[in-house]
């Protein structure tokens, strides 16, 4: 007889048991301290937000670091670090004079020089940033709290891009570091936003510290989505990887920890019979799943077999291996489900519960050979893990050679920066997620980039289709902007850069004597929390 992990729960909930806690949990006796916040969620492999895109290391990156701009609950950017900025009447020159009070958690101040590094180095891989320094003829420091940005031709997303919060986010860094090139990972964790990562606490793959910077200096302004000021109410916030659902529940529920990034659906009932918690959806507009194929190797070195994909997903029974049906939709736009320029040009593709039939004709079309077919599993992600099985017996049943390759996802997202065959450790599908907001901008979004080898993993081309990108920067008017994104995806759904899976609205859980989070696309920010 198979017992379910709700069962197990009942009776453990039922007998008043109390589970296993975990060993980084183990020397504290009792609810955590009202100053010091613990936090289970997905650690950082890589801490340098310019080489990773995760949202892991954009987390990271949100505590200790700063940005220039940053957006509002109503999406639109807003002075960070800048105090003053203009641009001239020819739009060609942007100058940016920083506010009074920065400062690196080395106790140096932050200068012009270091904003100027720090936007070159993200400039080297970020769509956005590359966009920026295809235009600029010079970004130069004028003195130590001003630089500028002169352009060749004007580009009236600079100020959106420099705000952008997906990775590779813009974060400022210290010039030293920031004069790295952007392929080498910068180690030091110094930078000058309003927590400081402790790195004698630092335990990888268990727990990360990050202390309140007492010296932050913060915006007047009201905290608003990641603008305004960030005013921290806490000493102490640590994040916890407890890999057991079970256990980090029952810590939830004792007090142990106070906020839950990802509770698995079947935790649902008990969190919301609980008095003392909250089932919470931050951000209202959810996230979408999605797969990317290795475009560089067989067999989705062949548009057939990546049109296959298309037609063989079963959105519902992907996303319902994990999530309840009341939190899911199908998408089937390449900007999303919400974002102004959604749109459902060239997708006769869709058919609710897929169509096997036309994925095995044209894997044939392909010419697939039984090539290996290798399929990320991150076991320590529960809907990654489900659908990557339910993606393997899929392909299985029209023929196509599917192998699991089952692991953690910090040793998995170093895998996928492989551009190898999967005899040398590459691979052949990932899946993976972001924001509904992050598909509203295809110039500064590395996912919806189809430039090969220079781009994001998977490594899709078109010509065609990033000719119409390069438009992007230059439309004026929305209309123009709705019409373009038409031709986009038109193209976009011929050459298949991903596959959508489906869009979830995913809840957190916390303690309710635990307030303050906001609720934006991306990061989850740790200031302006409370703890009661």
């Amino acid at each position: 007889m198979t017992i379910s992990r709700r069962d197990l729960i009942k009776v453990g909930l039922a007998a008043g048991t109390a589970l296993s806690i975990p060993s980084v949990l183990r020397a504290q006796t009792g609810p955590t301290a009202a100053r010091t916040v613990r936090m289970v969620m997905d650690l950082p492999s890589v801490f340098d937000p310019i080489v990773s895109t995760a949202t892991t290391t954009a987390n990271h990156g949100m505590a200790i670091y700063d940005t220039l701009f940053a957006l509002d609950t109503k999406l639109m950017p807003q002075p960070q670090m800048v105090g003053k900025w203009g641009v001239s009447d020819d739009k060609k020159k942007y100058t940016f004079e920083l506010r009074d009070g920065l400062g690196w958690h080395d106790g140096t101040p932050v200068t012009a020089a270091d904003c100027v590094a720090s936007i070159r180095r993200w400039g080297q891989v970020d769509p956005g940033g590359q966009l920026i320094m295809a235009r600029a003829s010079d970004i130069s420091k004028i003195d130590d709290k001003t630089f500028t940005i002169a352009l060749k031709e004007p580009l009236g997303l600079v100020i959106d891009l420099l705000a952008k919060t997906a990775g590779p986010v813009p974060f400022i860094m210290r010039e030293k570091d920031a004069n790295r090139p952007a392929t080498e990972q910068v180690n030091a964790n110094i930078g000058s936003g309003p927590f400081k990562f402790n790195d004698p606490l630092a335990k990888p793959g268990a727990s990360f510290t990050y202390d309140r910077n007492e010296q932050y200096v913060p915006r007047s302004e009201a905290s608003d989505g990641f603008s305004g000021g960030k005013v921290v109410n806490v000493d102490r916030v640590i994040w916890d990887n407890i890999a057991d659902q079970q256990t980090a529940f029952a810590a939830l529920q004792s007090g142990e920890v106070d906020f839950l990034s990802s509770p698995p659906a079947d935790l649902y009932p008990a969190i919301k019979s609980d008095p003392n918690l909250e089932l919470e959806v931050l951000y209202k507009a959810g996230n979408v799943q999605f797969m990317r194929m290795n475009c560089l190797q067989k067999p989705f070195d062949n548009v057939k077999a990546r049109q296959a994909m298309l037609h063989l997903i079963d959105q519902e029974a992907m996303m319902r291996t994990t999530f309840p049906p009341e939190y899911l939709s199908s998408v089937t736009s390449i900007f999303g489900n919400h974002t102004p320029y959604s749109n459902d040009e060239n997708t006769g593709w869709y058919k609710k519960g897929g169509d096997p039939e036309r994925a095995k004709q044209l894997f044939q079309e392909a010419g697939y050979a039984g090539e290996k077919v290798i399929i990320i599993q991150p076991t320590d992600e529960a809907w990654n893990s489900n659908a990557a099985q339910l993606l393997a017996a899929t392909l299985r049943k029209i023929g196509v050679n599917a192998e699991l390759a089952p692991g953690d996802w910090a040793g998995q997202s170093a895998r996928i920066r492989n551009k190898g065959p999967v005899e040398s450790g590459g691979w052949s599908i990932f899946m993976t997620n972001a924001s509904d907001f992050y598909f509203s901008n295809p110039a500064g979004n590395p996912v919806l980039s189809a430039n090969g080898e220079e781009g994001w993993m998977g490594w899709p081309k078109s010509d065609e289709y990033e000719a119409l990108r390069a438009k992007w920067a230059d439309v004026e008017t929305p209309e123009e902007r709705k019409a373009l994104a038409r031709k986009m995806q038109h193209e976009y759904w011929n050459f298949v850069g991903l596959v959508l899976l489906g869009a979830v609205v995913s809840p957190i859980a916390r303690r309710k004597t635990l307030t303050g989070l906001i609720g934006m696309p991306e990061e989850t920010p740790m200031w302006n929390m409370r703890k009661a």
